[in-house]
């Protein structure tokens, strides 16, 4: 989840919402590709989670890496609760979960050369204190009770408050992960095109990626328990967002629905105010109970926006959030998905095509297959193997017509990140199915062995 914002001044003039926004507009020779990911970090002779605090701790990973690789510390209070470096950040989610938040780059041969850079910094300093990490979509056999909590104090805020707006949000808070792709657009009608695509095949996504069977230490019968946790998180920020494909959308149709979002909370000098459930249109007009008389700044708007969680969101960039995290190769094959898709025109083009067959009623069901039955899945005529066949060849067709080389000219482009998807279209296979054979298999359902097995 995101830090707090910054910059920006009092907000004046609701058409500033919208042109936040499309502040975000830039030529395609900047686009740039920012990855995200998180991962579980337990220790090696229990198998627990990692707490805060101690000798074998997530404090003791940051301050490795502090110290170590030269990043600089984000606090809260006198906490470490995150780290800096050249455009990247790495940032704790509520169960302690480590994320790297990635710089903005320029190919997928950079963003895994970061991925792959961060994890094994990560690994150095874990090893010298007897820790590890795994890349899951859900903690496979941790109670919610085992989790630690994170000293910030937004988690603090959204744990209050999540059993009043749905079931599972404190689930998803500290026992889910995953991996995303932030991506750019040029103007409004592009980013309108792509994230419609991005809405309409995130289920596609989400079954390629499919890597959470395992809950409480058992089978929990869907092939991505994090993406049925979303689905009773919180109505009113979470969903496929029909009103994105209906004529005339835009900026100023995001921002209605942004201010329609309840808030968690407004961030003044290095505190969380809590403003669970109050309206950010109350905030604008000073009648906020929170703040009362006080107005919002852009950076406030920015914050709000970070709150709000369907399966792709807009800031000044769209996020694909879809996808469970998982192992070593598919942290690259993510990014490389969406880029492919939406770099290139004509695949961008050939994407929508795609999309624009599944109505409304399809896309909130091959939601549902996707977690349940990953590419098994299907709503209608409509397949989700097949489907993942013709979004995996337009993404490859994209990647080729980039042209980005890598390994210093030796790789013509960047298709080869798509091979384990490639190779999960073959066979049907996703990880979570692999995951399922070990468990019914040689580890003769012992879960514990998943850590051994699986860590980076």
């Amino acid at each position: 989840m995101s830090i707090p914002q910054t910059g920006g001044g009092p907000i004046e003039d609701i058409s500033q919402l919208a042109e936040y926004l499309a502040q975000g507009c830039k030529p395609k020779q900047d686009w740039r590709i920012g990855t995200e990911h998180e991962k579980f970090g337990y220790c090696h002779d229990t198998l627990n989670p990692l707490p805060y605090d101690g000798p074998r701790s997530i404090r003791a990973v940051l301050e490795g890496l502090r110290d170590r690789f030269g990043w600089s510390p984000v606090l809260e209070g006198d906490k470490i609760i995150g780290l800096e470096k050249d455009g990247a950040n790495v940032s704790l989610e509520p169960g302690g979960q480590l994320e790297l938040s990635g710089a903005p780059l320029e190919t997928i041969h950079q963003t895994c050369d970061e991925v792959n850079q961060h994890l094994r910094e990560v690994r150095s300093v874990a090893d010298e204190i007897g820790v590890g990490f795994i890349g899951l979509g859900a903690a496979p056999i941790w109670s919610h009770e085992q989790m630690p909590v994170m000293p910030k104090g937004r988690y603090a805020l959204m744990t209050e408050y999540m059993d009043r707006v749905g079931t599972m949000g404190k689930t998803m808070m500290y026992r889910t992960c995953t991996v995303q792709v932030n991506l750019d657009f040029a103007s409004e009608a592009d980013m309108v095109q792509k994230l419609r695509v991005a809405l309409a095949l995130q289920p596609v996504a989400t079954a390629l990626f499919a890597n959470s069977p395992f809950l409480d230490g058992k089978p929990n019968g869907h092939k991505s328990w994090r993406a049925r946790v979303w689905r009773d998180l919180d109505a009113a920020r979470t969903g496929m967002l029909p009103f994105v494909f209906e004529d005339g959308f835009g900026f100023e149709a995001w921002v209605d629905y942004a201010l329609d979002v309840p808030m968690y909370f407004v961030y003044r000098d290095g505190k969380y105010i809590n403003a669970l459930g109050q309206s950010f249109r109350d905030f604008l007009q000073g009648k906020l109970p929170a703040l009362p008389g006080e107005v919002p700044t852009l950076s406030d708007w920015a914050d709000h926006l970070t709150t709000i969680f369907p399966e792709a969101r807009v800031k000044k960039f769209i996020e694909m959030r879809g996808a469970d995290g998982g192992p070593w190769r598919r942290l690259c094959a993510l990014p490389a998905l969406w880029v492919g898709l939406t770099y290139d025109q004509s695949a961008l083009d050939a994407a929508w095509d795609l999309a624009q067959k599944l109505d409304a009623e399809t896309r909130d069901a091959l939601r549902i297959a996707a977690s349940v039955e990953g590419l098994q899945g299907s709503a209608g005529k409509f397949k989700l193997h097949d489907l993942a066949r013709e979004v995996v060849d337009i993404a490859e067709a994209g990647l080729k017509a980039r042209a980005c080389p890598g390994a210093g000219g030796m790789l013509p482009d960047e298709t080869h990140f798509l091979n384990a998807l490639k190779e999960s279209v073959e066979t049907g296979q996703v990880p979570a199915d692999e995951l399922l054979q070990r468990y019914h298999g040689d580890w003769q359902g012992d879960l514990s062995r998943i850590y051994a097995d699986y860590s980076y």
